[in-house]
């Protein structure tokens, strides 16, 4: 009876196995598409260090408003001074170890190789699951791979184009005459990688609920419940980032998709879809 009762635990073993294997394959062939692209996505990652960010426009047309509607206020406060950064030119990323240059390529494609991959890693998590579904559940496929997709790919580039910016003009906002910034490539670059993969993740949050509400394990009504739980979540998650500004840029999205979740859940749960259908 033991040996039984194993057998179905072995064998779904042996399937994961299976199904990581081929997500690994999937990533390190989409790693070798992505490597040639590792040095543009690499400049991509360094605008803000230039200035060259929707930040800087903005930064500029508010001090040209300030200047114009209250030019007593611009002259006292010197506004002028954070127009521009004080040496776009002369930022650029250090390293100091000499093969620094080639690991963060490696990395760089290695994550860009993970984005490529994505419908088929979840391919493969909808086919190690798929078995436990019911007939009508299984039919979920292609609507699961494609929006768990462009879901990552939001969150990724969310944070690429609005928040990435953000963070290093805010560390750049402490350079003085005396104090200037000299960022690490391998600092930079992991920092940011990861967190376009926690962003990925939190932009996950409606698509994992759609799914466990449509498959009644979940309702709106209990996510919108227990807010106050998943305030306290977010910000424990958020936690395990040092600084206080990481901490609430990821905190304030993740609770944002987690009231897109409640309505998510409202709209395409089960229970609604029950409804529908007795009342047809």
């Amino acid at each position: 009876m033991a040996n039984e009762k194993m057998m179905p635990f072995v064998e779904h073993l042996v399937e994961l196995r299976r199904r990581l294997i081929i997500i690994c394959i999937g990533v390190v062939i989409g790693m070798g598409v992505a490597w040639n692209l590792a040095d543009d996505i690499l400049v991509f990652i360094e605008k803000p260090l230039t200035g060259h960010t929707y930040l800087a426009g903005l930064k500029t047309r508010l001090y040209q408003e300030a200047r114009t509607r209250f030019p007593a206020i611009y002259e006292r406060f010197d506004t002028a001074k954070g127009t521009v950064p004080a040496t776009p030119a002369d930022r650029r990323l250090n390293y100091t170890a000499p093969l620094e240059p080639f690991f963060m390529q490696c990395k760089i494609s290695l994550i860009a190789g993970f984005i490529i991959a994505l419908p088929l890693v979840f391919y493969q998590v909808w086919m190690f699951v798929v078995p436990g579904l019911r007939a009508g559940e299984k039919k979920l496929l292609l609507p699961f791979v494609a929006t768990a997709t462009v879901s990552f790919c939001i969150g990724a580039l969310f944070f690429l184009v609005v928040i990435w910016p953000v963070i290093i003009n805010f560390s750049l906002s402490y350079e003085t005459e005396g104090l200037r910034s000299w960022f690490s490539l391998s600092a930079y670059v992991n920092f940011c990688l990861r967190l376009i993969l926690v962003f990925g993740l939190i932009f996950e949050l409606p698509v994992l609920v759609l799914l466990l509400s449509r498959f009644g394990l979940v309702t709106g009504a209990f996510l919108a419940k227990n807010r106050k739980y998943a305030v306290l979540a977010c910000a424990i998650i958020a936690a395990f980032h040092a600084d206080l500004i990481t901490m609430f840029v990821i905190m304030v999205p993740m609770y944002i998709m987690y009231e897109i979740s409640i309505w998510v859940a409202y709209l395409f749960g089960r229970k609604r879809l029950s409804d529908e259908g007795a009342k047809a």
